[in-house]
């Protein structure tokens, strides 16, 4: 039973590492146009986080709690998927590599289970393949809603002077912001759930994921939320000027476009990434000043990063996974 706690242990700690690795996700635009300072942007950021916990059900967490099928469940895989999940988390933050946090932990969890079954089948693919096509999909619709968004409010401000708009947006990039923030949340900080959900469920602590103790939840926005609080500032520099250069009427519609993508992904139950969906949208509002206008080297990169996230947290998952059975 005291493995379970250890295993506890380290998804909050998974929790905060993802906290100041996705950080950039909520604060870069809001940093980089100068609305806040870093400081300030963090604390909004993080209040937001733990917030989302009133505001959105646990749908999220039971799609990552049900990745692996029950029968191949147990504390030794839901430990070394959190293992993978933490070291390709620290590598791609040291990196300044803006990797998603969600599909390392899913990968891992994935790859975790595979190895404990000896085959693929231990991976429900009802789960699992909507957070692989979104993770294409989610930078498209991030990049389409923030074309959108970003059109009708250039039409509605083309009246106004240059210094109105910047003054008007830099009031609505803080509304913007704290969208994203609660999106971020509300979606990050589940995935955390459900991986505890999981290893409570292998030990028959909890028969439903909606029978999760109050404690879980709450530790896990706290967790995310003094993650935040701590900043990523390496991935904020990439996400926030590197891509493309970003006004407060820009950095408006990124963010908003960023986070009614993640709120209808919630809606959906279909885990996907922050990283991904930021990006996307900054990458779309950049495209409407010009193509030039976002640097394709810097965002073929981040690409490259997301292809490999999954394969390679659930290699290392496996690996951690033999390794422990070896001593067992």
């Amino acid at each position: 039973m005291e493995f379970i706690y250890v295993i506890v242990i380290l998804a909050l700690v998974f929790d905060f590492i993802n906290g100041f690795h996705d950080a950039a996700n909520s604060i870069a635009t809001v940093v980089s146009t100068k609305v806040l300072t870093p400081f300030q942007a963090v604390v909004w950021a993080a209040f937001f986080n733990f917030v989302a916990y009133w505001i959105f059900e646990l749908k999220v967490a039971d799609t990552v709690a049900k990745t692996v099928k029950p029968e191949y469940i147990t504390l030794t895989v839901v430990f070394s998927g959190l293992i993978a999940a933490i070291i390709w988390n620290l590598f791609t933050w040291w990196k300044g590599i803006p990797s998603s946090s969600s599909h390392t932990l899913i990968g891992g969890f994935a790859g975790a289970g595979m190895a404990n079954a000896g085959t693929m089948d231990a991976v429900q693919l009802s789960k699992v393949m909507p957070v692989v096509y979104f993770i294409v999909l989610a930078p498209i619709i991030g990049m389409l809603i923030g074309m959108i968004i970003h059109i009708i409010t250039l039409n509605i401000c083309r009246r106004m002077s240059p210094g109105k708009v910047d003054s008007v947006f830099r009031k609505l990039q803080l509304v913007s912001s704290a969208a994203f923030s609660l999106g971020h949340g509300g979606s990050d900080a589940q995935k955390v759930i459900g991986i505890i959900a999981a290893a409570m469920l292998s030990q028959g602590l909890i028969t439903d994921i909606k029978h999760i103790p109050d404690w879980v939840p709450i530790a896990c926005y706290s967790s995310i939320a003094l993650g935040t609080m701590f900043g990523g500032w390496r991935i904020v520099k990439t996400m926030g000027q590197k891509v493309t250069k970003l006004r407060p009427v820009e950095g408006f519609s990124a963010e908003t476009a960023g986070a009614l993508t993640l709120f209808g992904t919630q809606h959906f139950k279909i885990p996907v990434s922050t990283t991904h969906t930021i990006t996307g949208s900054i990458v779309g509002v950049g495209l409407l000043k010009r193509v030039s206008a976002v640097r394709w080297g810097v965002t073929l990169s981040l690409i490259w990063a997301w292809v490999l996230t999954i394969p390679v947290s659930a290699a290392l998952a496996a690996l951690t996974f033999y390794i422990l059975n070896s001593f067992s």
